[in-house]
């Protein structure tokens, strides 16, 4: 019998939310285990021995999970819940984006700065645009719109290019820390293995921040 860190390696692994009862996806929840306190926290990578506690990804669901004291009633055990568990999981799932930053521009699959980044686009060479929350609307939406016409002259031409993830996620102090730079207000994902693993983080973040 497999055990549940082996399942959870699985885009087809399915498991039941503790909150709503509902059954999903393990990429559309968060998995929490108890500490060796006796305290519950976030298992983001879903790779923590032991019994977990399963909630639909989301901020708003992992408060009301709390609320509802859905934890200690799936587990069937008195253990004690953060009231900020929510803010928690957010930095934790944070912190994970941040770290797959890092490794994907020490692999050379992030590039920074508009100019560099406009280039990229145009040439078909990144596959998310990374905004800081603090960037001006007008630098923004310049770069939405290389984007685009990229994505229009693609198609004119026949091809068929997969769609360009945006995330607005880090401001630009915490996307300068990433990155070794100060700062940054605008970078990209390029393609390989680093940079596809940062966009599934990225994805993950902004899901829960979202819900």
């Amino acid at each position: 019998m497999l055990d549940e860190k082996t399942l959870a390696s699985s885009d087809e692994t399915k498991r039941q939310c503790a909150l709503t009862r509902e059954v999903k996806p393990i990429a559309d929840l968060i998995r929490f285990v108890v500490s060796p306190d006796g305290e519950v926290v976030p298992d983001t990578d879903a790779k923590a021995e032991g019994r977990g506690v399963w909630i639909t990804l989301g901020q708003k669901a992992v408060a009301e999970a709390v609320r509802r004291k859905a934890f200690a009633k799936s587990l069937k055990a008195d253990v004690k819940v953060a009231g900020d568990l929510a803010e928690l999981t957010r930095r934790r799932l944070e912190e994970r984006f941040l770290n797959a930053l890092s490794i994907a521009r020490k692999s050379g699959q992030l590039i920074s700065g508009a100019t560099k980044v406009k280039s990229s686009i145009e040439a078909g060479q990144i596959s998310a645009l990374l905004t800081a929350t603090d960037a001006a609307e007008d630098g923004r939406n310049k770069l939405l719109g290389s984007i685009k016409g990229f994505t229009m002259a693609a198609a004119e031409a026949g091809m068929n290019p997969s769609e360009t993830a945006h995330f607005e996620l880090l401001n630009s102090d915490q996307m300068g820390l990433a990155l070794g730079m100060e700062n940054v207000i605008h970078a990209a994902l390029t393609k390989g293995g680093a940079a596809q693993a940062a966009a599934k983080r990225a994805d993950r973040l902004a899901r829960y921040i979202a819900n």
